[in-house]
């Protein structure tokens, strides 16, 4: 059970490395170090909730896209 546990926080923190990976990118040595650390602060929540964007471009139907967007 440990490793199970162990095994799923490995892949939610590499998630969210990949999903800050952009970001620290194209900002690690254009930016001042102040300016860094907020662009890093500012995109954290989206990189912190990697786990639920996931599921939702998996579930999400792409059909209803189509009808949404369809003449009446």
């Amino acid at each position: 059970m440990r490793m199970l546990l162990t095994l799923l926080v490995i892949a939610y923190l590499v998630g969210v490395g990949v999903t800050l990976a952009p970001t620290i990118r194209t900002n690690w040595s254009t930016v001042p170090a102040s300016e860094f650390v907020e662009k890093i602060v500012a995109e954290l929540p989206r990189a912190l909730s990697w786990p639920v964007a996931a599921y939702r471009s998996v579930t999400e139907n792409p059909e209803s896209h189509e009808k949404a967007g369809a003449a009446p």
